[in-house]
């Protein structure tokens, strides 16, 4: 096990072998069996580019010789941050191959997330797209480059992007050149780290989590029994492919040691994702309720032929029930609702659960194996239909984040339950339904929004004595960004904030949406701030307005 990593107790290690669930695979070897058996099928569209298995694997084993001719080795960490390009699963299986450990890290990152990641992973290397979307990876890279003496290589999958003038030599290096005849490779050790997903921000900056082969091989194995996946099935990969969701539940690699076809998507643009579903014959997609609300009503009017798709699972976030009875009528498919989380646990409702229950509950737990707790203030397991802290521990459930020892002795039980923040009840028939959360989390149309992160960004500006930042309801996001600012002088205006906070490289999803500008904060009776009062004002004001959240900004 990878240093600074928590291994499972042994006890526990072996039950999951015995029981079948770890059965000693690697991700690496998973695709390279897929490959075997399916060499001349599709596995990866991306618009008019199509590489069958073969074509895949090949690339892959290319590419792995190439990261060791470039000076990558077993244990090194390299954050990846593409994409959804056929370049993101090349690069990730190459990587994992030959022993490398990727970090994920989503596109819209920018230098405050990415120097945190090359921090606390100690990255020797850095994989980017070039300028994207308007903004130029590869100069951000290279300032990086130059403030981390581990940084040793700036990948850059844009064959066109020069070394500016005074880069160190071998610094910079295009993807297409990370190639070489493969040789044979030590094949990682199954209990071994494969990669590291992002907290969702419930701390000022994401912690690493750290996934074995062990772990996410019988994660998105078992998705993809539970779903029978087969070689004529074709997902569509429309979230980010970093996203656990999106990566493995089963995902893209679910999809792939299935046989199957992954279609990748960079935008999740419903029209486009609708013509899309018809030309490939699309069979499943993932969504979070944000976008499941928008591609209900663009199916409303658009014409294409989504016959093929046969389930939508929904999850991220809260699915109001009113959205979740669409689905089935609009789209013509199942849904499958999915609770679940970068450090584990994953519930989901089964076709054989009823209407209701697929509309009102998240399902229940993936494996038999997974221990699920609703738990009260004193740590005592409540009855069912009591709201608690979900507790959760099992095969795929991590047994601590990567180098943070402090933190891991808080979130984590003695007998190792990951504690997980969230607020639950259990049904009778043991579905869990989500009630909201114990940690300081915006949940913005899907993405995760530490507020504490924001709020110390905006306090560093000079016009703000205190703030306190609270989700704000919006009917499409779910919720955004609102921040209550006691001013130091004159008032900061909600533009100015942002163009800040921009400038200090805060990622644009984090960015306030919303602003009242308040003489004090409230207090409770221990002193700290009332965020649920915040909260509540909030709500109430733009019920007052009839506004969205995007459009308004009180007391400015």
């Amino acid at each position: 096990m990878l240093e600074g990593c928590t291994p499972w107790p042994e006890e526990r290690a072996q039950g999951y072998r015995a029981a079948g669930h770890w059965r000693g695979e690697n991700l690496a070897d998973q695709l390279a069996a897929a490959g075997a058996a399916h060499g001349d099928r599709t596995a990866l569209v991306h618009g008019r580019r199509r590489l069958t298995y073969d074509e895949l694997d090949r690339r892959v084993s290319r590419t792995a010789a190439g990261f060791v001719r470039q000076g990558i080795a077993a244990g090194d960490r390299v954050v990846v941050q593409l994409p959804n390009v056929p370049e993101f699963v090349i690069v990730c299986f190459a990587l994992f191959r030959m022993g490398a450990k990727p970090v994920f890290s989503l596109v819209s990152h920018r230098a405050n997330e990415i120097r945190h990641l090359c921090a606390i992973s100690g990255a020797v290397g850095y994989v980017v797209p070039g300028t994207y979307q308007g903004f130029d990876h590869t100069r951000l890279a290279l300032d990086l480059a130059g403030e981390f003496d581990t940084l040793r290589k700036v990948f850059v999958l844009d064959p066109a992007v020069k070394a500016p003038a005074g880069t160190p030599a071998g610094l910079l290096v295009p993807l297409d050149d990370v190639d070489a005849e493969p040789e044979p490779l030590p094949p990682p050790d199954p209990s071994d780290v494969a990669f590291f997903l992002l907290s969702g921000g419930t701390t000022a900056l994401p912690k690493l989590i750290p996934r074995t082969h062990d772990d996410y091989a019988y994660q998105t194995r078992a998705a993809a029994e539970l779903l029978e996946l087969g070689p004529e099935d074709v997902y569509l990969a429309v979230l980010p492919a970093e996203f656990n969701f999106t990566w493995g539940c089963p995902g893209v690699v679910g999809t792939l040691r299935s046989g199957g076809t992954v279609v990748l998507m960079e935008a999740p643009i419903a029209d486009e994702c609708f013509e899309t579903i018809e030309r490939e014959r699309v069979t499943f997609t993932s969504l979070v309720p944000t976008l499941a609300q928008l591609w209900l009503e663009a199916a409303e009017w658009n014409e294409a032929d989504l016959s093929s798709l046969r389930l939508v699972q929904i999850g991220g976030a809260r699915l109001h029930a009113s959205v979740a009875e669409r689905v089935s009528p609009v789209l013509g498919c199942r849904l499958q609702q999915v609770f679940g989380m970068a450090e584990g646990l994953l519930t989901l409702t089964r076709a054989t659960d009823s209407a209701e229950a697929v509309v009102t509950t998240q399902g229940r737990p993936l494996s038999p194996a997974d221990e699920v707790r609703v738990v009260g203030p004193d740590g005592d397991d409540l009855p069912p239909g009591s709201i608690g802290e979900l507790l959760a521990r099992g095969p795929y459930t991590l047994q601590g984040y990567y180098r943070a020892p402090e933190h891991n002795a808080r979130a984590f039980t003695e007998d190792g339950f990951y504690r997980t923040g969230d607020l639950a009840r259990l049904t009778a028939d043991g579905a869990l339904v989500i009630e909201g959360r114990i940690k300081d989390v915006i949940v913005r149309g899907g993405d995760k929004v530490s507020a504490g992160e924001v709020e110390e960004h905006i306090l560093a500006h000079p016009a703000v004595a205190e703030v306190a930042v609270v989700p704000v309801p919006d009917p499409f996001l779910g919720e955004r960004v609102g921040a209550y600012v006691v001013p130091d002088g004159p008032p900061p205006g909600l533009r100015e904030l942002k163009e800040a906070l921009h400038a200090d490289g805060l990622a644009d999803y984090k960015l306030p949406d919303w602003l009242a500008i308040v003489e004090k904060l409230p207090l409770t009776g221990l002193g700290k701030v009332d965020k649920k009062t915040l909260a509540a004002d909030a709500a109430a004001r733009i019920r007052a307005t009839d506004t969205a959240p995007s459009e308004a900004a009180a007391g400015r």
